[in-house]
């Protein structure tokens, strides 16, 4: 079923291409997997709208939301054959692309937002974002994705005592799967768009996300819980295919950079908004929200760590950079 969709999405894209020219005019190809009403959404269409602007028009960018082209591995693969344009996509998603950029899913890796910040938008993050070049994707820039906590259908997850027996979504993801594993839970990965019928069909039993994903994607009919933990922050990454990006010259490399950047600080205005917002709306329609100490989960995944320094050594003194920025 997989590849069917991948060849569905790529001849749909190759139906459009990943850039079209003329003499005049470039279009490029965006897609992603959220729906239209999340605030990435409208941070691409912003970014849409600036780079035309920078253009004068020479350069647009359509944006097809809501797994239109496929799932977001889908998606990475027909950017690696410059079928699309551009994507944005968890980091997450990027592992097996980048195993730098791997050390993001880490639990409980940053103290605050302004560790965040100057991570993120400092020489580490450079790096990250050009970090899967060689797989022919470059990054642009990070969109806020904020902090992924704990929902589930049956009981409130205060402690990782709670997650025992309890099957838990995660992304395809690794680290993912050894974050849950080391928590006491059963890790199962499920495609973001089936998660909604995984869960009311018992499939999975809990999930983890940011407050906007739980809202938008209307999970909070299925799951009454929603636990607040924030055991990771891993943000979002705009990427556009090599391919389309060296077929621009070095004035449309720059407009696209900067549309990408103004894009990013639109859409941390768009999310802080839409963070509160969720949070008021789910609360609305009967989610029980719970705060657990952190504590217990810190204590849990030191594991999680202990297995990344083993089994990527190289990934150690990224690790201990990060934590030592201030």
């Amino acid at each position: 079923m997989r590849h069917f969709k991948l060849l569905l999405g790529l001849v749909i894209v190759l139906l459009y291409g990943g850039c079209q020219s003329d003499s005049r005019i470039k279009v490029i190809k965006m897609g992603h997997a959220q729906v239209t009403a999340h605030p990435v959404h409208n941070a691409m269409v912003y970014l849409a709208e600036r780079l035309e602007e920078k253009s004068k028009g020479r350069i647009k960018v359509k944006v097809y939301p809501n797994q239109q082209l496929g799932t977001e591995r889908e998606l990475l693969e027909l950017l690696q054959i410059g079928s699309l344009g551009m994507t944005k996509v968890s980091a997450a998603s990027l592992e097996a692309f980048s195993p730098e950029i791997s050390v993001l899913g880490l639990p409980f890796l940053f103290r605050d937002d302004q560790h965040i910040d100057r991570v993120l938008n400092g020489e580490i993050g450079t790096e990250l974002l050009l970090s899967s070049e060689k797989f022919w994707l470059r990054g642009l820039c990070f969109y806020d994705a904020g902090k992924r906590s704990f929902y589930s259908k049956t009981k409130p997850i205060e402690t990782p005592a709670d997650l025992t027996g309890l099957k838990i979504r995660v992304q395809e993801s690794k680290m993912a799967i050894n974050m849950i594993r080391g928590m006491g839970g059963s890790p199962t990965p499920v495609a973001y768009g089936e998660l909604y019928t995984a869960l009311q069909q018992g499939i999975v039993d809990a999930a983890e996300n940011n407050p906007p994903s739980f809202y938008n994607s209307r999970h909070y009919e299925v799951c009454k819980f929603y636990s607040i933990d924030e055991h990771t922050a891993i943000p979002d990454v705009v990427l556009v295919s090599t391919v389309v990006w060296d077929d621009l010259t070095a004035e449309e490399q720059q407009w696209l950079q900067e549309a990408a950047d103004e894009s990013a600080v639109y859409q941390a205005k768009l999310w802080k908004e839409s963070v509160e917002e969720s949070m008021r709306e789910v609360e609305k329609a009967g989610v029980q929200i719970s705060y657990p100490s952190k504590e217990p989960f810190l204590n849990q995944v030191q594991s999680v760590y202990d297995q990344v320094k083993k089994e990527q050594p190289q990934l150690a003194g990224l690790i201990e950079r990060i934590q030592n920025t201030r």
